[in-house]
């Protein structure tokens, strides 16, 4: 009696795709320091090629404008924020406005960006801070601008590289940190989540004039192309230097249909 061939399942496909990457991010791992800092400028040199004028895609016409929409863009599209925040800055064109903010009403403007309770008490406290303390001007250096509420790094980073053409750190969003693993860019961090060590591994690996560039560079290839679900490795300029290209779930085969068992009786079929 012949054989059946086992049928591959969309788990199994996706559990042999783990251990290929897992293997691949092993080897990385050991990857020396210049091997990869070298591979790192090949790759810069990739987005460069492609994204030319990678920026910030948040607008803004302030440092002000781009601190209240950072801190909007948490958990939310910049599209959102985008069509958000002219309504914002018609109300609030001033940090003394915003430090004025009646905390209702600024949570119905910005709701749609979600978790807008949090992101206006950190608004209305960032304003009050920077008129309390830096004269109402948003501050231009790290240690000041992380003295405002629900100002983190990554915001920091933002604000600095963007607006004050400062290169003191790298942004590390879901996309910055996806392509940081896929990449094997990174090799301390736990996972794609671990901002602090990712940040810390990219700002070893890249050229310090291009942090800022090279943050919005991945950020735009993690929209177009690199996408946290189906890569498109089959069109992507950096694969040739990525260890993860071609293995993830647009390669895994679909799952087997379950077979279709039919009820003599009543001639009805099901699922078994």
């Amino acid at each position: 009696m012949k054989k059946k061939k086992p049928v591959r399942t969309a788990k199994k496909a996706a559990t042999a795709k783990k251990v290929r990457r897992a293997g691949d991010e092993r080897a990385a791992a050991k990857e020396p320091l210049a091997q990869k800092q070298a591979r790192a400028l090949r790759i810069l040199n990739g987005l460069h090629s492609i994204y030319p004028e990678a920026t910030c895609a948040l607008t803004h016409k302030s440092p002000l404008e781009l601190l209240v929409a950072t801190i909007l863009s948490a958990q939310c599209t910049d599209e959102r924020v985008n069509m958000v925040t002219p309504n914002v800055f018609a109300r609030y064109p001033t940090a003394s406005d915003l430090a004025a903010a009646r905390t209702e009403e600024l949570e119905g403007i910005i709701r749609s960006t979600g978790f807008f309770r949090n992101k206006t008490k950190s608004i209305i406290g960032a304003a009050r801070t920077i008129m309390d303390k830096f004269a109402g001007a948003v501050p231009s250096a790290m240690d000041q601008l992380l003295e405002l509420p629900g100002v983190a790094r990554k915001t920091a980073n933002v604000v600095l590289g963007t607006w004050f053409g400062k290169n003191e750190g790298v942004v590390v969003d879901t996309h910055v940190g996806r392509l940081a693993h896929r990449l094997a860019l990174t090799w301390r961090s736990r996972n794609e989540k671990d901002a602090v060590k990712i940040e810390q591994d990219l700002m070893e690996v890249f050229p310090q004039d291009s942090w800022t560039y090279a943050s919005h560079a991945l950020i735009w290839h993690g929209r177009e192309v690199c996408s946290a679900r189906k890569p498109a490795c089959e069109r992507c300029v950096l694969a040739k230097d990525c260890p993860s290209a071609f293995i993830f779930e647009h390669n895994a085969l679909p799952a087997a249909k379950k077979p279709v068992k039919t009820d003599k009786a009543s001639g009805k079929r099901s699922r078994r």
